[in-house]
């Protein structure tokens, strides 16, 4: 069953001082599941990686999605309206534009689990596809 990345668990998986890391980096490389990116991650993950860690940390994450050693999902139109959506659905609770697409894609595609740190969001909310998301690790 495949895994959608959130931004905070690439984050842990560069950080060994984040307080994620051995978690998420332990799941990572044991799981035999198949992770994905959500394109949307790319950009907030490479800021906090470059400002928070080092441009090379960036580099090292941005040449393993160029690879595809990090496998990315893209976002369609679709999703783009989906976004918009659970963004004015869940205003009170200022969902980012970022977690919003994560949730979107994850819903079109029938994926169920996140790989993420952000236990208030993902848990917030509520899927069309399933009850509720298993949050990993």
């Amino acid at each position: 069953m495949p895994i959608l990345m959130d931004t905070g668990a690439v984050y842990a998986i560069a950080d060994r001082r984040d307080a994620w890391h051995e978690r998420v980096d332990h799941f990572v490389r044991t799981t035999r599941e198949e992770l994905f990116v959500p394109v949307s991650v790319i950009p907030e993950a490479c800021y906090l990686l470059h400002t928070h860690l080092s441009p090379k940390a960036e580099l090292t994450f941005v040449s393993a999605c160029a690879s595809g050693e990090v496998k990315v999902k893209n976002l369609v139109h679709r999703d783009l309206v989906r976004v918009s959506e659970i963004l004015a659905q869940y205003a009170d609770a200022k969902l980012g534009f970022v977690d919003a697409s994560v949730m979107a894609l994850a819903e079109r595609l029938d994926i169920e689990r996140i790989l993420t740190v952000d236990r208030r969001d993902f848990s917030l909310f509520r899927p069309e596809h399933c009850d509720a998301f298993e949050l990993l690790p």
